[in-house]
Parts: C-alpha cells; sequence; structure tokens
C-alpha cells in the first residue's frame, strides 16, 4: 500500500490561491492515477481533479478552469494549484492513488475560504 500525505491546506480569503501538494511513498508513483477528492461538512467526497500516469487530466464541473491538476514524478508529488477560491471550495482535500486493485487515501489537508 503506498501512503500519501498532503499539505497547504490553510485560511485563504475569496479570490486566492493555494497550492495543494500530495507526496506518495515507494517507487510506483509514475505509474498510477493520482486525484484531489474533497469534503465539505455535511456532504459526501466527491471529485475535484484526476491525472492519469500519462498525464491525462480531468476536472469536475465545478472546478471551471480555477484549479490545475500536476504531477512530478521525479518526486513523487501530484499537486492541486487551486485560484479564484470560492467560500464553497471549503472542505478537506484528499489525496487518491490508483493502480489496478490498490486505492490509497492521505488524510486529508483542510481548505478554508472565509473573509
Amino acid at each position: 500500500q503506498v501512503q500519501l500525505v498532503e499539505s497547504g491546506g490553510g485560511l485563504v480569503q475569496p479570490g486566492g490561491s493555494l497550492r495543494l501538494s500530495c507526496v506518495a511513498s515507494g517507487n510506483i508513483f509514475s505509474i498510477m492515477t493520482m486525484g484531489w477528492y474533497r469534503q465539505a461538512p455535511g456532504k459526501q467526497r466527491e471529485l475535484v481533479a484526476t491525472i492519469s500516469s500519462t498525464s491525462r487530466t480531468n476536472y469536475a464541473d465545478f472546478v471551471s478552469g480555477r484549479f490545475t491538476i500536476s504531477r512530478d514524478n521525479g518526486k513523487n508529488t501530484v499537486y492541486l494549484q487551486m485560484n479564484s477560491l470560492k467560500p464553497e471550495d471549503t472542505a478537506a482535500y484528499y489525496c487518491n492513488g490508483k493502480l489496478l486493485a490498490m486505492d490509497s487515501w492521505g488524510k486529508g489537508t483542510l481548505v478554508t475560504v472565509s473573509s
């Protein structure tokens, strides 16, 4: 099982930016599909974005061009650049890594968008 550790969350004003990072253990990162999910209080966890081993990306409709997912295989790291943040983006953001039957999750990092 791969261990995933997120960082980069925090408090930001509406319209601001944050970059989340997720570092994976082991040596299979480059062939994993990585993703970011989020869960707001009282709501179900939802997909934010994914990036395949070939760097093909997929975004939830609510991202609307504001977020960018990327990966650095040399650093075993996946990023989520979030711009033009809105109060409704407030949530715990989770990193996910998939490869065949393996489905690993980080513990999450909290993003709060508030003035």
